[in-house]
């Protein structure tokens, strides 16, 4: 008998059990509902404190997801764990043991996707999906940390929604405010269809900034397998088809991968499905 514990098999558990004892299950949330958590945290000035991407109640199930967090660099510094899987939350961690991992640090925004390897699990949530380390300015002021456009959760390859998100503001020397009405960092975004596909997909890219911009797709390793339309480009809107080969011109193999986008040093990463 197999008596290896997983998220799947505990919420079946937890079900059956309340069928027994004549107790309905709990009800799930249609979609993914996530916050920045603690929100209205008061720290001190040049303190240093974490906040958590936390799955907050039982909805759709997931098995990755990326998330693109904006912060200001003159309230908040961004301190990089070392090594960087300290930074993974334990739902995802602990859920199987294997997971597929890629974290960018920018100037103010820092770049999250983050998912399973284990086949055939997902979550259901809640649970704590991952750590950020920040280190407070030293002067006293009111800020925010954002879920900027990018926040997207997957299972097997294929979207879930809806997405409910809610930021975490902050006070520094003084208490949290309800909100702070601070200017966001610049917006990039990067959609593909059809997605999951048979190659032939088209990438659609918006930026609110010119500058160099790269396209790149990896594998589940995170190899470079094809890079695609890199150069200068103006603020706008654009696409790029991609046939679902290499940089060869070889066809790749049905699976998963990922495409990332820099603008100018702001990134955000998609997850695609290849079919057969």
């Amino acid at each position: 008998m197999n008596l290896a514990w997983s998220p799947k098999a505990s919420l079946v558990a937890a079900a059956f059990c309340a069928a027994l004892i004549g107790t309905p299950a709990p009800v799930r949330a249609q979609g993914v509902t996530v916050a920045l958590i603690p929100n209205g945290l008061s720290v001190s000035p040049g303190a240093e404190f974490d906040l958590y991407i936390q799955c907050t109640q039982a909805g759709s199930a997931f098995n990755g997801f990326d998330a693109v967090i904006g912060y200001d660099p003159a309230a908040l510094t961004f301190i990089q764990l070392s090594p960087v899987s300290l930074q993974e939350g334990s739902y995802m961690k602990e859920a199987c043991g294997s997971t597929f991992h890629i974290f960018r640090a920018g100037a103010d925004t820092d770049t999250i996707t983050d998912v399973l390897l284990c086949n055939g699990l997902s979550l259901p949530g809640p649970g704590q999906l991952y750590r950020l380390h920040f280190r407070a300015s030293s002067t006293p002021q009111a800020t925010a940390v954002r879920f900027l456009p990018g926040l997207q959760f997957y299972n097997a390859g294929l979207y879930v929604n809806p997405v409910h998100s809610t930021n975490a503001v902050i006070g520094i020397g003084m208490p949290a405010p309800v909100a702070v009405d601070d200017p966001l960092p610049a917006r990039i975004a990067l959609r593909a269809a059809p997605n999951p596909g048979r190659g032939n997909l088209l990438l659609a890219i918006a930026a609110d900034r010119s500058g160099r911009q790269g396209l790149v797709v990896r594998d589940l390793q995170g190899r470079a397998v094809r890079r695609l339309g890199g150069g200068w480009f103006a603020a706008g809107t654009r696409t790029v088809a991609w046939d679902g080969r290499d940089d060869t011109g070889t066809r790749l193999p049905a699976g998963v991968y990922f495409v990332t986008l820099d603008v100018a040093g702001w990134t955000v990463t998609r997850r695609i499905a290849l079919l057969p």
